[in-house]
């Protein structure tokens, strides 16, 4: 199985705090993930003034103002932010990544040579915003909370005509509730989405825990993106919706033991199981002290570990034969002993 790609989400969890989006940072590094990821927008290109709160996002600031305005304001991380923060990525050898929320972020993020381009859910109907990330000609994983097969399929024909190759694209299944319940996780639509449109699938999730993207890794998915903070008791719009630096190194450690247990599909004994074949298995063994011209009856034999003999499979091939030497109860019984 290939290595999943594990995308570890610092997005706006950085409270608009350089030295917390480093402690980000590093707790990305101790778990072991490929990408630490933040969001990039101005908040006039992304919301109007009159815009509401979500209201998991109220819910969680509390701070009796509804205006998604001013929430994402305080969270602007400005170009030298962005460099900063690349060069303590590379300091710490980890992949920085960023999500674009408009079109000029799509172009700071171009200036900057990100990797790859992470189109957000509610970005998926958003065709100046796909247009323009699919003329980048990098790869794109785009994430698909709300949307159904067609809007997916509407997604992937904007950025493939705008000059993405369809084998650079990977399609994130993904529910946009925060945190998801697991009755709405609905993981076996990643499983269609890749039969559907025969791209890479993975699975970016909101829900709380590990379990999830643990299921996913084994059901198939090459992405894997989850938030996470330093702690959920923090102010902020998705602190509660995020893992903590311990749950994130046990994700983390989860996954990857789960693409080593995954093998190569061919059943058959593994080197560690092998030796316990003998011991484990059953031989054909006598019941009583047998002369030597008897001929076996089932009444004779008694099927008894160890498994270093004849095998019980082979019975019928022994009922009716005769011994051609004395045998004394519990002996095992060999082909050498038949006549």
């Amino acid at each position: 199985m290939n290595r999943t790609l594990i995308i570890a989400e610092a997005g706006v969890n950085h409270n608009g705090s350089i030295e917390l989006a480093k402690k980000l940072i590093d707790v990305a590094v101790e778990a072991g993930v490929d990408y630490v990821k933040f969001q990039t927008f101005k908040a006039e290109n992304l919301v109007s003034k009159s815009a509401k709160k979500a209201a998991y996002q109220v819910k969680n600031i509390n701070d009796n103002d509804d205006s998604q305005f001013a929430m994402l304001k305080k969270l602007e991380l400005d170009i030298d932010t962005h460099k900063l923060l690349i060069d303590y990525c590379q300091s710490r050898n980890i992949k920085f990544l960023s999500t674009a929320f408009d079109l000029d972020s799509i172009d700071l993020l171009n200036e900057l040579n990100i990797d790859l381009f992470k189109v957000p859910s509610g970005e998926i109907t958003n065709y100046p915003y796909l247009q323009k990330i699919g003329r980048s000609g990098k790869s794109v994983i785009v994430s698909t909370g709300m949307a159904n097969l067609s809007d997916i399929e509407a997604c992937i024909e904007v950025l493939t005509n705008a000059g993405t190759n369809r084998d650079q694209v990977t399609i994130l299944h993904c529910n946009t509730e925060y945190p998801t319940p697991m009755k709405d996780v609905n993981l076996k639509a990643m499983l269609t989405i890749g039969e559907a449109f025969k791209v890479p699938v993975g699975y970016s999730d909101h829900t709380l825990g590990i379990e999830i993207p643990v299921a996913a890794v084994a059901m198939g998915a090459t992405v894997i993106e989850k938030h996470f903070t330093l702690d959920k008791t923090m102010e902020g719009p998705d602190h509660k919706a995020s893992l903590e630096p311990d749950e994130l190194i046990k994700m983390v450690a989860a996954i990857r033991n789960i693409e080593n247990a995954m093998g190569n599909g061919i059943k058959s004994p593994s080197a560690s199981e092998a030796r316990n074949i003998e011991i484990a298995r059953k031989s054909i063994h006598i019941a009583k002290d047998l002369p030597a011209g008897h001929t076996l009856t089932e009444a004779d034999l008694l099927m008894k570990r160890p498994g270093s003999g004849i095998s019980p499979m082979k019975i019928n091939s022994i009922l009716g034969k005769t011994i051609a030497v004395s045998l004394r109860e519990d002996d095992i019984l060999s082909w050498s002993h038949l006549q």
